[in-house]
């Protein structure tokens, strides 16, 4: 890419949600919508105490996350029989097609995560898994 001094930083304060494929609020951040981004999409996602979204994977889009606050139980693969239990700190990574459902594992604490991928439409190549 060349130099390009026309385009301007955008700035996106997280102060409005939106409901998801996944039943997660997401705090909207980086996308097409909200910055003409064409590459990428970033949010921040709280999952509540106990919580955990609908299993779902993402089609042809990779999937980087990095927990802020909370234990998260990924399950994931085939029927989700396999998992990862991550920690704030960790850095997650979700390949394309991979089947995947984190659960928040305290009953009195949200979780909280940023959310990035090379998706910036985000929610629109997320599909459901399994019932």
């Amino acid at each position: 890419m060349s130099l390009d001094l026309t385009k301007k930083v955008v700035t996106v304060r997280p102060d409005q949600t939106i409901a998801t494929k996944q039943n997660l609020p997401y705090y909207v951040g980086i996308s097409t919508e909200t910055t003409g981004a064409v590459g990428l999409s970033m949010n921040l996602v709280v999952i509540p105490p106990g919580g955990s979204p609908k299993a779902h994977y993402h089609k042809d889009f990779e999937t980087a996350i990095y927990l802020l606050k909370g234990r998260v139980e990924t399950k994931f693969g085939e029927n989700l029989k396999e998992s990862v239990i991550n920690e704030e700190g960790d850095f997650v990574y979700i390949p394309p097609g991979v089947p995947h459902k984190p659960v928040n594992l305290s009953d009195s604490e949200p979780a909280l995560a940023i959310v990035s991928r090379n998706d910036p439409n985000e929610h629109e190549n997320v599909v459901p898994y399994g019932s």
